[in-house]
C-alpha cells in the first residue's frame, strides 16, 4: 500500500513540474516570436532596400517605385536654394534641381491667383517622402506648400545606384 501511495505521489509530483516547464517554454516561444515580429517591422525599410538592391544586382533591372521625384514650389530663388540646401544637408535627397521663374495660376480663397515661382525637383527614395514633406512644411514660407511626389518607374540603373549610395538608410 505504501508503494501505491508513493507511486501516486511521484506521478502527481511529475505532473506539477511538467506544467511549469511547459508554460515556461510557451512563454519563451511567445517572447521570441514577439521579438522577431518587432525587429522585422522596425527593420522593414532597410530589409526592403536590401531586397531591391539584391534584385537589381541579380537581374540587372530596376524595381519600379523605389525612387521618386518631388515637385516643390517656392516664392523665389533664394527660398528654393535655402530649402534645397537644408534638404541636402539632412541627406533626405540625392539631388535638387532649381528651375527659375515658372508661371503659376492657382485658386486661393475663391479667386484665381497668378504668380511667379521657382520650381524644385527633389530626387529621393520613396521611403524618405514623408520626412521630406514634414521638413519642408516646417521651414517653407508658404502656409500650404506644394509638395507632390511622382514615382520613378524606370531609368538609368547606374543613376539609381548612385541615388541609393547618396541617401543613407533609414
Amino acid at each position: 500500500m505504501t508503494f501505491v501511495a508513493t507511486s501516486r505521489m511521484e506521478c502527481l509530483f511529475q505532473r506539477c513540474h511538467k506544467e511549469p516547464v511547459f508554460l515556461s517554454a510557451f512563454r519563451s516561444v511567445l517572447l521570441m516570436s514577439c521579438l522577431v515580429l518587432v525587429l522585422t517591422v522596425s527593420m522593414y525599410p532597410g530589409l526592403w532596400s536590401i531586397g531591391v538592391q539584391l534584385h537589381s544586382a541579380l537581374t540587372g533591372s530596376y524595381v519600379p517605385g523605389h525612387h521618386c521625384v518631388l515637385l516643390i514650389n517656392s516664392p523665389n530663388e533664394q527660398a528654393a536654394k535655402d530649402i534645397g540646401r537644408a534638404i541636402m544637408e539632412r541627406r533626405l535627397a540625392a539631388s535638387v534641381n532649381i528651375l527659375s521663374r515658372t508661371s503659376t495660376m492657382y485658386y486661393w480663397k475663391g479667386e484665381i491667383q497668378d504668380a511667379s515661382e521657382v520650381l524644385m525637383l527633389v530626387k529621393t527614395k520613396t521611403s524618405r517622402i514623408q520626412q521630406v514633406i514634414d521638413y519642408v512644411r516646417s521651414i517653407h514660407p508658404y502656409a500650404n506648400p506644394e509638395v507632390l511626389s511622382f514615382s520613378v518607374e524606370d531609368g538609368s540603373l547606374a543613376y539609381m545606384k548612385w541615388m541609393d549610395e547618396a541617401i543613407p538608410e533609414d
